[in-house]
């Protein structure tokens, strides 16, 4: 059984996640919380596989939690996407992954279970958020992400997944065999590619286009 405490300031919010995961076989919500300092306490009293927590809370954000707090479950935040740096922060602070408020029961509910395993969860919300762009083939925007993508080779997309999950250049050349300067040439060609300044916006945009 996947045990998540849930953290939401909305009562209505809570209780209709808590009866959603509640008619799954494998998932229950076992505690609650309204903000994220009401949350600390919790965490520490209950053993807990995910932690979903709202990013725009009084008192504690969610955002605020993950930065404070080392010691948390997985966590998935649960968010509208309207800031992209939310979405920057949240990766920076160790969130395991993003859902949209509106996301269905099924979807929910495997995101919960992937993370739950130790995977993350940052591609369906990205692209959920440009479905419109990926749907429709031949637009300039779908085309441009395609070329984006077939420009990086094996080894950038490699490197850029290992960038995603927080890896530096040396943990890098370890895991992939190659000398460090080698994998900091990776980096450079793929920040020149993707057009991006840091490496957090070069594993976001990976994400984005369905690189890792």
């Amino acid at each position: 059984m996947i045990k998540v405490i849930l953290v939401d300031d909305q009562m209505l919010v809570r209780s209709g996640i808590r009866g959603l995961l509640n008619l799954t076989d494998d998932i229950r919500v076992v505690a609650e919380a309204t903000n994220g300092k009401e949350a600390i306490a919790v965490i520490r009293q209950t053993q807990a596989d995910v932690l979903l927590l709202d990013v725009r809370m009084p008192v504690c954000t969610g955002i605020e939690l993950l930065q404070t707090q080392s010691d948390l479950p997985p966590t998935i935040l649960l968010t509208t996407f309207d800031d992209d740096d939310v979405l920057f922060a949240g990766m920076r602070a160790g969130a395991r992954g993003f859902l949209l408020k509106d996301i269905s029961p099924e979807r929910l509910a495997e995101g919960i279970r992937r993370v739950a395993t130790g995977a993350t969860l940052f591609r369906p919300a990205l692209t959920e958020r440009n479905r419109a762009s990926y749907e429709t083939p031949g637009t300039t925007k779908a085309s441009e992400d395609k070329r984006l993508r077939d420009s990086l080779t094996e080894r950038e997309i490699e490197t850029l997944a290992l960038m995603a999950a927080g890896l530096n250049n040396h943990e890098i050349a370890t895991a992939m065999g190659l000398g460090e300067g080698t994998i900091k040439n990776h980096v450079s060609s793929i920040l020149s590619k993707l057009a991006v300044r840091d490496r957090m916006r070069a594993a976001l945009r990976g994400i984005e286009l369905g690189c890792i």
